[in-house]
């Protein structure tokens, strides 16, 4: 009779922000289990109805079925199941993958244990998640996911483009949320549950709510130049063309400059990093090497070119004359975006540091019968954009 030694070493793998550390636990096996065997006959699904699952197409086909397999596994909240995959390169790029197609999966990302138990000579591996809510608080925060998405369809209008419907989450999104580190804080669950998030959150909420209005939207994870830190955005698609979103950077209410200490006066919604210039945002940053994204090129939806507010030269009557129609409308609010440095900088000098705002500050007072008004500003330098509240 023969007696086979097994050999085994642990190590943890661990999961903070949805990546993962490479470790193993390590059994001499011979052939895998009947499971397994059956797992590899099985085809692969290779389009889910209602997900773009962007990452699982840039996937070879043995990882495209380990994502099914672990994508399986977590929506049924299993404590362990078997990939047909173990390669710690394989495993990393896969979960990878998952949980940027999937943040209605909100339960596994989220500054878990992830371990993984890996047999010689098999190649497949035993994963075991840990999850970050009990079944209750799963529910209530579905609960919460499937109200944001009532509330978002009551908000967009009949015979909405596709434009519009990324324009109101965007907005929705930022009137919803403060960005707040937290226990919640990695996933739609901040977002939705507990109304406060970092960028993780931002982003996998505007993917979220834009998949179910059937609008095509990348999860991207990337860094900023400006920070240590890393930083999440979008990619969606628009008439086919890729823009970026970046929800986070909308929702920054102390962007004023000058005497503008009185912004919950005139509270409005940032749009410059909705469909913002690529050269622009991308000076700021890069996405990370892990997977490749598309490119984005186009200018067309940019929100101040599609509201006649950007201007490739400075000529202050122009610019008179696109404050008039605003404040026209009923608008306290007027800004403007200039497509060049020199345009900026120009306009910078004439309406800020010579107050050449007068005109427009007057132009107010005659409409509403005012003696006197103040008026503030702010200033987004990386994006040559202008904002003046009466």
């Amino acid at each position: 009779m023969k007696i086979r030694k097994f050999f085994r070493y642990v190590l943890l793998i661990l999961a903070v922000g949805g990546l993962i550390m490479t470790g193993v636990r390590l059994f001499t096996l011979v052939r895998g289990p009947s499971e397994v065997r059956r797992m590899r006959r099985e085809e692969i699904v290779q389009k889910e109805e209602g997900y773009l699952e962007y990452y699982f197409s840039l996937l070879s086909e043995d990882e495209k079925r380990g994502y099914r397999e672990l994508l399986s596994g977590v929506r049924s909240r299993k404590e362990k199941f078997y990939l047909t995959i173990s390669g710690d390169s394989q495993v990393d790029r896969v979960y990878h993958a998952v949980l940027k197609d999937h943040p209605e999966i909100f339960w596994i990302h989220n500054r878990k244990q992830v371990y993984k138990t890996v047999y010689a000579g098999g190649n497949y591996c035993q994963f075991s998640p840990e999850y970050s809510y009990n079944e209750e608080e799963a529910e209530l925060i579905i609960d919460s996911m499937e109200q944001a998405y009532q509330d978002v369809l009551s908000l967009v209008p009949e015979g909405a483009g596709d434009y519009e419907k990324v324009q109101t989450v965007y907005t929705y999104i930022i009137d919803n949320t403060d960005y707040v580190s937290s226990e919640d804080d990695q996933s739609i669950a901040g977002v939705f549950w507990k109304k406060g998030a970092v960028c993780a959150g931002y982003a996998g909420a505007v993917q979220y709510l834009l998949e179910r209005l059937g609008i095509p939207c990348i999860y991207v994870e990337g860094s900023s130049s400006e920070s240590e830190e890393g930083h999440a955005w979008n990619l969606v698609l628009l008439d086919g063309e890729y823009y970026y979103v970046d929800a986070t950077n909308g929702d920054q209410p102390d962007f004023l400059e000058g005497d503008a200490v009185l912004i919950a006066e005139h509270k409005t919604t940032i749009y410059d990093y909705l469909c913002p210039f690529p050269e622009e945002y991308e000076i700021n940053y890069i996405p990370s090497s892990e997977f490749s994204v598309p490119e984005c090129t186009a200018r067309e939806k940019n929100f101040y070119v599609k509201n006649g507010a950007c201007f490739d030269t400075y000529d202050r009557e122009k610019i008179y004359e696109l404050c008039r129609l605003r404040l026209d409308n009923g608008a306290a609010v007027v800004r403007f975006k200039f497509a060049n440095q020199d345009a900026f900088q120009a306009a910078y000098e004439d309406l800020v540091e010579y107050d050449r705002m007068e005109e427009v500050a007057r132009y107010y007072m005659d409409i509403y019968g005012l003696d006197q008004v103040s008026y503030h500003y702010g200033i987004l330098e990386n994006l040559k954009t202008m904002y003046f509240m009466f």
